[in-house]
């Protein structure tokens, strides 16, 4: 018997279904990473993991066959068809390089550590009277990274910003080379359950106003159906 929890999201799941995505197979990260520094550390960031498991679920709803791979956030999975934990920035990149080639679509919400330490330590670090200096090194960017393999799935990308938001996410959706970019004001995102977005693409803007997070999700999933769907999907 399911938890009444369960129950319900399982009997919405099929009252808001809409085909749009139906038998497509969506590969969608989400949350925030932790890259450790020694074995009680680490560099983190504050994404709580909302959007990208309302927009799984709504991929879901769609008839999507989903896989939500995820850093760690206090968020109880939707019913997706598989549901990958990782911690750090390295273990997402496996996780994705892993299932990439079976997919139809890449949605890229997590918010992956843009640095690491370069050297891990295994004990904790002991604090003294002197200055730490910790040396980073910079993560594999996993968006980029799936954007130009010889056959990418329709890839679309996410700019968490703090200013000059359509201007840094335009930048983000041609230096990455992916047809979609979904933009935010971090300040207003992070922790809530609604957001404001501006999809990017080929087209131009596309603003939607504030929202439920899961009725943003709903709302880009179908944008990515009609995006997915055109004669040439990179313009």
């Amino acid at each position: 018997m399911l938890e009444a929890d369960e129950l319900a999201e399982a009997v919405q799941m099929i009252l808001q279904t809409v085909p749009l995505l139906q038998g497509k197979k969506v590969l969608l990260t989400a949350g925030p990473t932790f890259e450790a520094i020694d074995a009680v550390r680490g560099i983190s960031n504050r994404s709580s993991g909302k959007m990208g498991y309302a927009i799984a679920q709504a991929a879901a709803e769609a008839g999507a066959i989903v896989t939500l791979i995820s850093g760690p956030v206090c968020l109880t999975p939707p019913a997706v068809n598989q549901f990958i934990a990782v911690v750090g920035a390295e273990d997402m990149l496996r996780a994705v390089q892993a299932e990439i080639a079976q997919a139809d679509i890449f949605i890229s919400v997590a918010a992956v550590a843009d640095y690491r330490a370069a050297q891990l330590s295994q004990q904790k670090i002991k604090k003294s009277a002197g200055k730490l200096l910790l040396e980073l090194v910079p993560t594999v960017d996993i968006l980029e990274t799936v954007a130009n393999l010889p056959k990418p799935p329709f890839c679309v990308g996410f700019a968490a910003e703090t200013e000059n938001l359509e201007e840094n996410a335009a930048i983000k959706r041609r230096k990455k080379n992916v047809p979609l970019v979904v933009a935010n004001l971090a300040q207003d995102a992070i922790g809530s359950d609604e957001s404001e977005l501006i999809l990017l693409d080929g087209a131009g803007k596309h603003v939607l106003p504030k929202a439920s997070k899961i009725e943003q999700a709903r709302r880009l999933i179908k944008h990515i159906h009609l995006l997915y769907n055109l004669p040439n999907k990179k313009e």
